[in-house]
């Protein structure tokens, strides 16, 4: 194989490949070869069908295969000799060829930048800690207790009122004629929890057992069948139980009811929750802050290809949350005034993706088979019964679906690294203090990009002094730092998942790790995903 470069500039390099014919024809004679004795043919014993024959029979398929095996073995070998890190898949085109001549392959390809090392001494952090009071705790178990509250059956003659349960039969009419799915036994209904058609539930205060009572309502013009959106209907009931809600004593019985053993366990748990949902607070709040000194001061070239990439999947989960807004033209006109901006953003988010990585591999630090078993078998989880196995084979065999599924834990490790090297103060604060401190942060977070991410992102990126309120949200702190492989995403190379989950995080392992893996593409397909059903 020859090759010769055709540009080096920046992290842009393209290269051509010259196959041989005679490179091509030698692994055609070798396939034919390995897949002759598996023939089979009319007046040939099993194993005996002549060379010549397999190869006027096959010799197509077979030159074809042996001409994309001798492609990616050659860019292997470029990838190779030429010591590149390849920030995505290469783009791979052939000239005009033809079988028994040589091929001209291009490869063009951006490589992954120096990054300078790392300066992490120095780091200054704060840690914002939200006691729980113990009337939060308590506010908690008096709303989960009303959740579990029961139903006696009311003393006779006892009007129905708000918080009350009317059990009845109904029939649904609209211009005098009953419409289907409008008619119904034995239903019950809390009264004052706004499930029924607005104005049905109202109309059951002050009825009895036995009683018989016609109500008017108006469906909502959202409503989601057409036929009966914004239509006016009478439904003909029969009051058959009205039931009063009993107290729930908040004790150790009630805990026992829970499955614990006393109310002091139910509270430790619950202030543990709640201690939880805050500390994932704080978490945020420092990494934010952690990511806005790492990128002040480290500046170097990332590969427009990657920011390109970060670019498009900021932009479409963008055009979604406009999509959602009022007036999704107007803010689909304002976005498109702040593109710029987000573009920015996105060279942000590759930049500090890449010193992440950086920082990760210069400290040793490594998701370790022990912990990747574990998270395979939690991501199977995810999956069909019959997908599981399937699965599982299809991370062992594919790099890059490990890698991808390998990052979230990987980020975090290597954010805690800096955690433990920063110098950190800590500083008592209310949640809403905490809530708005993160809101008012002016960093961005980035993604670290890389040839592993899936770019499967679940919020909007946060955008400085941004004004369109759902577009710009925004996102937790820690989702949002991972090498990336756009050209392979995680969506197109995983099994069908029983259901449609949101990912907690998307970041990933060292970009060096990675480039290794972007010179090829998935080769095998995994089962598709199951879509998530209403009833799921």
């Amino acid at each position: 194989m020859q090759t010769v470069e055709t540009l080096n500039e920046g992290l842009k390099r393209a290269y051509t490949l010259t196959i041989t014919a005679k490179d091509i024809d030698s692994k055609v004679d070798a396939e034919v070869k390995r897949v002759a004795p598996q023939v089979r043919m009319p007046g040939f014993r099993p194993g005996k069908v002549p060379a010549n024959l397999v190869r006027k029979m096959h010799g197509e398929s077979i030159a074809q295969d042996a001409l994309n095996n001798s492609i990616q073995e050659g860019i292997q070998q470029l990838i190779a000799e030429q010591k590149l890190r390849p920030a995505m898949a290469p783009a791979v085109s052939l000239d005009d060829y033809a079988p028994g001549k040589d091929a001209a392959v291009k490869v063009e390809l951006e490589v992954l930048p120096d990054v300078p090392a790392p300066s992490i001494e120095g780091l200054k952090l704060e840690r914002l800690i939200v006691p729980v009071p113990e009337e939060r705790v308590a506010e908690q178990i008096n709303q989960l207790a009303s959740q579990q509250k029961k139903f006696d059956d009311a003393p006779e003659g006892h009007a129905a009122a708000t918080g009350d349960l009317v059990v009845m039969d109904f029939l649904g009419k609209v211009d005098g004629v009953a419409f289907d799915g409008g008619t119904g036994e034995d239903m019950s209904v809390e009264i004052g929890t706004g499930r029924l058609i607005p104005g049905f539930e109202d109309q059951l205060v002050g009825v009895k057992v036995g009683d018989e009572k016609q109500i008017e309502v108006t469906f909502p013009e959202d409503y989601g069948v057409d036929t009966l959106a914004g239509k006016p209907a009478t439904f003909d009931l029969t009051v058959k139980k009205v039931q009063v809600s009993g107290e729930m004593a908040i004790d150790d019985d009630f805990a026992k009811s829970l499955g614990l053993e006393s109310l002091e366990q139910l509270q430790g748990l619950m202030k543990g929750q709640l201690e939880n949902e805050t500390g994932q607070l704080t978490r945020t709040h420092m990494k934010r802050k952690l990511l806005d000194q790492l990128a002040e001061g480290h500046d170097f070239p990332v590969p427009p290809s990657m920011v390109e990439a970060e670019f498009n999947q900021i932009w479409q989960q963008l055009e979604h949350e406009a999509g959602h807004e009022e007036d999704p033209a107007a803010a689909m006109a304002e976005l498109e005034s702040e593109r710029d901006d987000y573009r920015k953003i996105a060279e942000r988010r590759v930049r500090l993706g890449l010193l992440l990585s950086e920082i990760g591999q210069a400290n040793g630090i490594e998701v370790t088979q022990a912990e990747m078993n574990r998270l395979v078998a939690q991501a199977a989880q995810q999956y069909r019964q019959e997908d599981r196995e399937r699965f599982m084979q299809y991370i062992q065999q594919e790099p890059m679906a490990a890698a991808q599924l390998r990052a979230p834990l990987y980020e975090d490790k290597v954010v805690d690294f800096l955690f433990d090297k920063a110098e950190v103060t800590e500083r008592e604060v209310s949640r809403e203090e905490l809530e708005a401190a993160i809101e008012s942060e002016d960093g961005v977070v980035p993604h670290v990009h890389g040839p592993d991410c899936d770019h499967d992102h679940d919020e909007a990126p946060a955008k400085p002094k941004a004004k369109t309120k759902k577009a710009a949200a925004k996102p937790a702190a820690d989702k949002d730092v991972a090498p990336a492989e756009p050209d392979a995403p995680a969506e197109a190379a995983a099994p069908k998942k029983k259901a449609a989950t949101k990912k907690a995080a998307e970041p990933v392992e060292a970009a060096a790790e990675a480039s290794d893996e972007a010179a090829e593409a998935p080769k095998k397909k995994a089962p598709a995903r199951k879509k998530k059903t209403d009833a799921e």
